[in-house]
């Protein structure tokens, strides 16, 4: 296969069953405050003295500093975004708004770092076979230029519904979609064999809530699945590229240079697109929305404001 090895049908089988259980709990956990706090705060206050000390060590799979950051990054987002979502009065204030776009930019900087550092490595670096190359500079571009394209974080605001969401309609489908394609293409530039995993699953599992249970959250969906999958990871590192479920990357040069190709052309679209608005509407991207006129801004507005509770 162009992408990956071939897949038996009880990895195809175990992929969709990882989607479905990151929704499940990304749904439990949104829709109840109490078992977020045990979820994102408790349990990883617990594990790494407990059961990471172990499996999660120096010559394991992820005992090195990537996942660590990842884990705890992802995890400060959660619990930052429940504070916005709980405590009251915290989304009124337009400073503490910056959070989110901040959080977000951080992560994708991390992964853009990493894309970088793996140009030029070769081989097995911390237990997963790399193979550096020009994808890897094209793919950290596409991600500055993902960054660039985020927009309207001033609009954010906290849904009126039971389950309080944190909604960001600026943050349109277009964008989310640029988003996952150069996701993927990090993950398998930099951790091939565990992009059946670690990329797509990952990224549907939050993808699909966005789009089809609560539109506008796609951000809240992508802390929660994330945090879920990264302190997975870190219980059973072997999961994802050495049980009887992993799927491997096909190491193929040409798909590593197609991904990261598509990646730097769905992403300097986006910008294109983004920044011929703010020229043409003359908005300020650190101030206003961008996309208030479009009807995907405008369906995430009255859905909320309809009182849809999903």
């Amino acid at each position: 296969m162009f992408f990956f090895e071939a897949m038996p049908w009880y990895s195809v089988l175990m992929w969709f069953v990882v989607v479905c259980g990151l929704m499940f709990v990304n749904e439990i956990t949104r829709r109840s405050k109490w078992l977020a706090i045990g979820v994102y705060l408790v349990l990883p206050i617990l594990l790494p003295f407990t059961i990471w000390a172990k499996t999660a060590g120096p010559g394991t799979p992820v005992g090195y500093w990537f996942p660590w950051v990842k884990t705890y990054s992802a995890l400060a987002g959660v619990l930052g975004f429940m504070a916005l979502r709980y405590r009251k009065g915290l989304a009124s204030n337009k400073k503490l708004l910056l959070f989110p776009p901040l959080i977000l930019s951080f992560n994708i900087l991390e992964a853009v770092f990493r894309d970088f550092q793996c140009y030029s490595l070769n081989g097995i670096v911390d237990g997963l076979f790399i193979q550096g190359g020009p994808w890897n500079i094209m793919n950290g571009i596409a991600g500055i230029l993902n960054i660039l394209a985020i927009s309207g974080w001033i609009g954010i605001y906290i849904g009126k519904d039971k389950n309080k969401d944190m909604i960001w309609p600026d943050q349109l489908w277009f964008w989310i979609i640029a988003y996952d394609i150069w996701n993927f293409a990090y993950v398998y530039n930099c951790m091939a064999d565990h992009s059946f995993y670690t990329g797509a699953a990952l990224l549907v599992s939050c993808t699909i809530p966005a789009f089809f249970f609560k539109k506008g959250a796609w951000l809240q969906h992508r802390a929660q699945t994330l945090a879920l999958w990264a302190m997975f990871s870190l219980t059973l590192p072997n999961f994802a590229d050495n049980s009887m479920f992993a799927v491997r990357s096909s190491h193929n040069p040409k798909a590593l240079f197609f991904l990261s190709t598509l990646a730097l052309i769905a992403n300097a679209a986006v910008c294109i697109y983004h920044f011929s608005r703010v020229i043409k509407y003359k908005r300020n991207p650190l101030k206003d929305e961008i996309y208030t006129d479009l009807e995907a801004y405008k369906a995430i507005s009255e859905e909320v404001n309809n009182g849809v509770n999903a």
